[in-house]
């Protein structure tokens, strides 16, 4: 058998142990094959139709307003203190990407990676902006939705209400965010999130892909990073607790800058570096 060597751009050289003998391969797959993987992907995601698009991101924004909802309910009360009560709180979120990745949607922070495809000139850049449009929009349906019904459902008020004080307190936390934090704190969180679909490539289990996410995923809440799919839960279920006292402006004052954080984020410092790694023509030669 054939064993990867892992970071080279040949994932077939056959390795052997002192005595001849080839090892079992990995259960693995090696980062040269993930990159024509995710390249391959991303040619498959452009290419489907605006309703199957639109569709996948709706749900999606849901999936990810799930783990929004975990994330709200698990910190809610918790006396474990700051540290732990973040890292709790981060591994009830893993949730959203979890659905999203196992149950199958579209989403636009993890579609940062389809830029791979766009680079290697496997796509135009037309198609790439019409994909991440159509899922964004999809996304904030998914989203949006999904805060009206939490609302309407009464689960705010749960615990003698401090779980709607919490998701209050959540909101109110990131308005205050200037546009710089905003940006920066999209970049680190899309990183992440990027990193942990490009470590799903690898796996080749469920429970491995579930792996994969928990960790990334569970790092860039506790660290207090942004995800713009997630805010378009956590502001508007916000504003509907508190009766509007959220505007619409001080919404959009923190989804632009963290959405434009989010496709730097993993776009450019995902996506990018790793075409430059494996698919650029020198390195695939």
């Amino acid at each position: 058998m054939n064993i990867s060597t892992g970071g080279t751009s040949d994932d077939s050289i056959p390795v052997t142990d002192r005595r001849g003998h080839e090892p079992e391969a990995l259960d693995v797959i090696p980062p040269a094959r993930m990159a024509r993987l995710v390249e391959d992907v991303g040619v498959r995601k452009v290419g489907l139709s605006f309703l199957s698009t639109l569709t996948l991101g709706v749900l999606a924004g849901a999936f990810i307003a799930f783990g929004s909802m975990f994330f709200t309910v698990t910190i809610t009360g918790s006396e474990f203190g700051y540290g732990p009560t973040r890292l709790l709180g981060g591994m009830a979120f893993s949730l959203g990407l979890v659905l999203v990745i196992i149950g199958g949607a579209e989403l636009f922070t993890g579609n940062s990676l389809i830029v791979m495809a766009w680079a290697n000139r496997s796509i135009t850049i037309r198609a790439l902006l019409r994909n991440w449009t159509i899922v964004y929009a999809g996304n904030l349906i998914g989203a949006v939705a999904t805060a009206g019904l939490v609302h309407f459902s009464g689960t705010l008020l749960l615990g003698g209400g401090e779980v709607g004080q919490t998701a209050s307190a959540i909101a109110l936390e990131k308005l205050t965010l200037d546009p710089i934090e905003a940006f920066v704190r999209g970049v680190l969180c899309n990183i992440l999130v990027c990193l942990a679909v490009w470590m799903c490539f690898a796996a080749r289990s469920v429970s491995g892909k579930i792996l994969a996410i928990i960790f990334p995923v569970t790092a860039f809440v506790a660290l207090g990073f942004e995800h713009s799919i997630a805010n378009m839960y956590l502001l508007p279920v916000a504003m509907l607790h508190m009766d509007g006292r959220i505007d619409v402006m001080a919404l959009l004052a923190n989804l632009v800058p963290v959405t434009a954080g989010n496709v730097v984020g993993g776009g450019v410092l995902v996506a990018l570096v790793y075409w430059l790694v494996y698919l650029r023509p020198a390195e695939r030669a």
